[in-house]
């Protein structure tokens, strides 16, 4: 079983205070901006104002009373009024009052003194008897009649004010979406995070496994503070780095490096940072966040995930108008005017090199690609124990054996495994990481977490022992499998159990025999489920899947099959105007058959393998199911045990593409011997 896996070693930390430090001064500083922002203070200061009017209303103004009681006051107690003022277009009586008007007793409403200054308010129908009493009252000052009028000033403040509050309210809600430095008017300046060249925190020391591409980049390194040396025998500085592989293999943590180890400012930035809705904002961005670079040289540029801006013009949407291959374009330019004397050189990395525009990659913008792939073993065990500092480890932990044990696996996954082990044994109270831990943080990371919850029933359970067992029975009877070091049958994820085929050493290519065995045994667990219980489940159904992709892959792009021969098959891709990926398939009808004959001749060939497999090797077939079903997991130890008995199938005959070939006989074997292992012409299940 190959497993996929993440990011070269770095070191933990280990240095709590000064990530308190940074936070501190991040939350510091969001509160100053926070503070800093004038909308944040206009809504209280608005707020003050108008409680303050209402309250300066309510202590000097009028108070207004019912208009039963203002028409008494104007009948009965005319002697203490001192004057009257009709409001017409409100249709309000404002009346200035000798004595403090006393509110009558009324039902429910307890007596209470209002003030010197009272209003009411009358219909339409009860103006004729309001403009009678008012007039018989004949106050001392006499009374007024006021038709109220708008002056021009507070007709500008009404329409100021709410023209104010909805572009400030505007102005806030661009500020906090992020347009980049300068809140809403820096949409195009660049979000470029910088490093201080005061405190590199990241270092080549600190990095694990790569040590082609530590090599490459320590020469960058060396560019940046010694240039002269180079100039001096008329070398020019790159003016780019590529750095492309997998995910979690340390891309961000190299370009790091390169500027912790020369000491100067580093900006950071994802390339889908450069690209927003607004038109222009991309290429606005780049050339800032080269004008930074540039005002800080020497300095390095790291993009991150170029991809998102550099794939091939004339792909997305819009064509060569859309804003991403704007913000492409600014970067070309960019590039190509960097003056050979200011020390700044663009480093970017990407998953994809495959689609990025040939101009982003030619000398002079990229000088150099630097392949930055998953560990060897030797690289596993240094990125280990870079992650192992800091966690307590028990006496019998082996890293070398953990590094043997995860082929595959990039520095991101080694530090998630080292990381479940610590988070597995802090949760079971101890103080120590042991190996039963990592083996458990190993297979966290392959399959996910055990499914503790699930129960199944006893003849589910039978059936997968069988299931995995068939795997485990196929690879260990298999001439070119790799050795079966776990099988289990406690749920993971989303599988019943599991078989780990995992190989000695580093492999960096397959066999054709070797594939064929993988065949065999993804085929093993339905061979089992068909010979046991004559009823397969539906348990076979991503064994087959991967078994298919493999004999395809075989066909079509491996070249391993007589009928289609040593040709490249397949489709290709390509992204249309929409940005969507087509696909083109480059062979004819009749080849396609031919195709699909093959796929299911090596994949029926297989299952005939497993089956006879299975059924000659039976007794182990049984014990190694019980055993499961006893035990449930069964490690390398116990599996070598049962499979002392296993009856082995011969070595393959020899395979030629073409039958009209001649048989060209080897002299001697390396080992001095003749071999003849392979001077038969029959092809592995085929007839031709």
């Amino acid at each position: 079983m190959k497993d996929s896996g993440r990011e070269p070693g770095r070191k933990d930390s280990g240095k709590p205070g000064k990530a308190g430090k940074n936070d501190r001064s991040k939350r510091d500083r969001k509160l100053r901006d926070t503070l800093g922002n004038p909308f944040l203070w206009l809504v209280p200061f608005l707020l003050v104002v108008i409680l303050g009017w209402a309250v300066f209303s309510s202590m000097f103004g009028y108070r207004t009373i019912d208009t039963s009681d203002g028409l008494t006051l104007l009948r009965d107690k005319p002697d203490t009024i001192k004057s009257i003022t009709v409001v017409d277009g409100n249709q309000r009586v404002e009346l200035d009052l000798t004595t403090t008007y006393v509110q009558p007793k009324k039902k429910g409403i307890e007596s209470r003194p209002v003030g010197k200054k009272v209003e009411f308010s009358y219909t339409d129908a009860q103006a004729e008897q309001v403009d009678r009493l008012v007039q018989a009252a004949a106050p001392k000052e006499g009374f007024n009649s006021v038709v109220p009028t708008t002056s021009w000033w507070s007709s500008l403040i009404q329409l100021l004010v709410p023209a104010l509050l909805l572009g400030g309210f505007m102005w806030w809600m661009l500020s906090r979406m992020g347009g980049g430095r300068g809140g809403a008017m820096g949409f195009g300046r660049s979000k470029a995070k910088v490093g201080s060249k005061e405190m590199p925190d990241v270092t080549f020391a600190d990095v694990a496994g790569e040590d082609e591409a530590v090599e490459e980049l320590e020469e960058i390194r060396e560019f940046l503070s010694e240039p002269e040396k180079f100039r001096a025998v008329g070398a020019k500085i790159p003016k780019g780095v590529l750095l492309y592989g997998p995910p979690g293999t340390g891309k961000t943590l190299l370009a790091k490096a390169v500027a912790g180890e020369a000491g100067v400012p580093f900006f950071s930035m994802a390339a889908s940072e450069f690209v927003e809705m607004f038109v222009g904002v991309g290429a606005s961005r780049v050339r800032d966040l080269f004008d930074q670079a540039k005002e800080n040289a020497p300095a390095i540029i790291f993009v991150d995930e170029i991809d998102a801006v550099g794939r091939h013009r004339g792909s997305g949407t819009g064509g060569g108008h859309d804003e991403r291959e704007q913000t492409l374009n600014q970067l070309l330019v960019e590039m190509d005017g960097f003056d050979a004397n200011t020390n700044v050189i663009l480093i970017a990395a990407t998953n994809r090199p495959d689609v990025l525009d040939p101009a982003l990659l030619r000398p002079g913008r990229f000088d150099r690609q630097v392949s930055v792939e998953a560990p060897d073993m030797a690289g596993r065990a240094a990125i280990l124990k870079v992650h192992a500092q800091g966690k307590p480890l028990n006496d019998d932990v082996d890293l070398e054996l953990v590094a043997k044990r995860t082929p595959g696996f990039t520095g991101a996954d080694l530090a998630n495994v080292l990381n479940e082990a610590a988070l597995l044994t802090a949760r079971s109270n101890a103080h120590l990481i042991d190996n039963r831990a990592l083996d458990e943080a190993i297979d966290r990371v392959i399959a996910g977490p055990q499914k503790r919850t699930r129960v199944m029933r006893d003849h589910e359970k039978r059936v997968t022992a069988y299931h995995e067992a068939g795997h485990a029975l196929c690879a260990a009877a298999g001439a070119y499998s790799d050795p079966v070091t776990k099988v289990t049958i406690l749920p993971r994820g989303r599988a019943l159990g599991y078989t780990q085929v995992m190989p000695q050493d580093d492999k960096y290519s397959t066999t054709r025999n070797e594939l064929l065995d993988q065949l065999v045994y993804a085929m093993g667990g339905r061979a089992a489920e068909e010979i046991i219980f004559r009823d397969p489940t539906t348990g076979a159904s991503n064994d087959i899947e991967k078994a298919t992709a493999t004999a395809r892959k075989m066909v079509t792009d491996y070249g391993m099959t007589s009928a289609v021969g040593a040709v490249k098959l397949g489709t290709t891709e390509s992204e249309t105007v929409l940005g969507l990926n087509a696909t083109s398939r480059d062979f004819s009808e009749q080849v396609a058959a031919t195709v699909d004959t093959e796929v299911r001749n090596l994949l029926d060939t297989a299952h005939r393998e497993a089956w006879e497999i299975l059924t000659r090797n039976r007794a182990v077939l049984d014990q190694l199911a019980e055993e499961l079903l006893t035990r449930e997991t069964l490690l390398e130890k116990d599996l070598e045990r049962i499979f002392e008995g296993v009856i082995k199938q011969p070595e393959r005959p020899l395979w030629r593409s073409d039958e009209s070939l001649p048989v060209v006989e080897a002299a001697s074997a390396p080992g001095g011997e003749s071999d003849d292992s392979h001077n038969s012409d029959d092809f592995w299940g085929y007839n031709h």
